[in-house]
C-alpha cells in the first residue's frame, strides 16, 4: 500500500468542509457564527506511535489502514508530525539497526515531543529488558538528547523523566506543563495555544468559582484558575491528577483544589445521593459557582451529569465530538442558549474536529 498524502494544498477546502458540518449540527440551537482557529499545515502533531515491522532483513516504521493490520504503510518521514519527531525517526532507527540489544523484540515506537522542544520515546517489547539493553537505551538517550522508556510486559524501566515538560503561552503569560507518558495530551500544540486562548477570553474575569469536570494534566485549569476565584476541579486518571497536581503547584497556582472523582461521582456528590471519602474536608457549600467548565470524551456528558452542568449560569463546553455535543446542547436548549461557538482544527487532513460552545441561561 502507498503511503498516505498530507497535501496542504487541500487544507482550506477540508477546513470548510468541517466548518459547514458544524454550523448545519447547531443550526437547530440558532449558534451564531463559529470562530474558526487554524492548524499548521504540517509538523503539528507532538505526538506519533508506530508500529514496527521487519521486511528484507530490516525493521521499518509502519501504520495500517483502519481495518487492516496485515497490510503495512512504510514511513521514513511522517510530515504530519512534529519537526523534532521527524529529526528523531532516522536517528533512532539507525540506533537499532546497529544494536540488537536495541532491536531484539522491538514491536514499537512511541514518540512525544512538545512546541518547547522536549522528547521521550517509549520502546515496547515481546521479551524482558535486561541490563544490555538498558546500558545500551542509556547511551541512546545521551546521544539523542531524549527521554526513555522502554517497556515490557509487567515492566517499565524510565531512563530520564517518564514526561516532558511543555511551555504553553495564554494571554501573554506561560503556563509550564507536565505530560506523562501514556497520559492524554492534546496532539496539537499550536491549536491547543489557540484553545486555551479562546476558553479564557468566553470565560472572562469572575469574581464567583468554577467547576470543571474531566480536567486531565490541568491543560484549561492553570490558565482558567487566574480568571476566578477559585476552582473545584475533578479528574479520575491517577496519572493526569498527579501530573495536575505537579503543575499546580510548578505554576505557583493556589485557588484550585483538585479531587479525584469521575464526572458522574461527581455529580452524586453534588445531589447529596452519597458521600466520597475523596471529598473529605472540602466544604462544598463554601463554593459560589458561577461557571462550569467541561472537555468530556468522545462519548459526551452522560445525562445525570448534563442536568448537572444546567444549574450554572454559564457552561463553557470544549468538545471532540461535535455529534456528542449537539446531543448535550439538545438536553439543555430549554434553559441555555448557544452565545459563543467555535472550531479548532486539531486534527488536519481528517474528519474529526475540536469545538467549543458557551452556554449561558436564558
Amino acid at each position: 500500500m502507498s503511503r498516505p498524502q498530507f497535501d496542504p494544498s487541500t487544507y482550506a477546502a477540508q477546513l470548510a468542509e468541517k466548518k459547514a458540518r458544524l454550523v448545519e449540527l447547531l443550526a437547530p440551537f440558532a449558534a451564531p457564527e463559529p470562530e474558526v482557529f487554524e492548524s499548521p499545515r504540517e509538523h503539528y502533531r507532538l505526538r506519533a506511535e508506530f508500529r514496527l515491522w521487519r521486511e528484507d532483513g530490516n525493521r521499518h516504521y509502519a501504520m495500517f489502514a483502519a481495518g487492516d493490520k496485515h497490510t503495512p504503510i512504510f514511513f521514513e518521514e511522517f510530515p504530519i508530525a512534529s519537526a523534532r519527531i521527524n529529526a528523531l525517526m532516522p536517528r533512532l532507527k539507525s540506533a537499532w539497526q546497529l544494536s540488537s540489544a536495541l532491536a531484539f523484540k522491538l514491536f514499537q515506537v512511541e514518540f512525544l515531543t512538545t512546541l518547547s522542544g522536549d522528547a521521550l520515546i517509549t520502546l515496547c517489547y515481546h521479551r524482558p529488558l535486561d541490563a544490555a539493553w538498558q546500558a545500551e537505551a542509556e547511551k541512546l538517550a545521551a546521544e539523542l538528547q531524549v527521554s526513555l522508556v522502554g517497556r515490557s510486559r509487567g515492566k517499565r524501566i524510565v531512563i530520564g523523566r517518564d514526561y516532558v515538560e511543555e511551555e504553553l503561552q495564554v494571554a501573554g503569560r506561560g503556563f509550564r506543563y507536565r505530560q506523562p507518558e501514556g497520559a492524554f495530551t492534546q496532539p496539537n500544540g499550536e491549536v491547543n495555544q489557540k484553545m486555551l486562548g479562546w476558553a479564557f477570553d468566553v470565560l472572562g474575569e469572575r469574581e464567583d468559582d468554577l467547576l470543571e469536570l474531566y480536567c486531565g494534566n490541568g491543560n484549561f485549569t492553570l490558565p482558567l484558575a487566574t480568571r476566578v476565584r477559585k476552582v473545584l476541579a475533578t479528574e479520575i486518571s491517577k496519572s493526569s491528577v498527579n501530573a495536575a497536581l505537579a503543575n499546580l503547584a510548578s505554576n505557583n497556582v493556589d485557588n484550585v483544589t483538585l479531587v479525584r472523582l469521575s464526572a458522574e461521582e461527581l455529580t452524586e456528590a453534588l445531589n447529596e445521593v452519597r458521600p466520597f471519602r475523596r471529598l473529605a474536608g472540602i466544604d462544598l457549600q463554601s463554593y459560589r459557582f458561577g461557571s462550569v467548565f467541561v472537555d468530556p470524551p468522545r462519548a459526551g456528558m452522560d445525562p445525570d451529569t448534563c442536568e448537572l452542568t444546567r444549574r450554572f449560569d454559564r457552561i463553557l463546553y470544549i468538545s471532540c465530538n461535535p455529534e456528542t455535543l449537539a446531543a448535550n446542547i439538545a438536553q439543555l436548549n430549554d434553559t441555555h442558549q448557544v452565545t459563543r461557538c467555535a472550531l479548532f482544527d486539531q486534527f488536519p487532513y481528517t474528519h474529526h474536529m475540536e469545538s467549543g460552545v458557551l452556554l449561558s441561561r436564558r
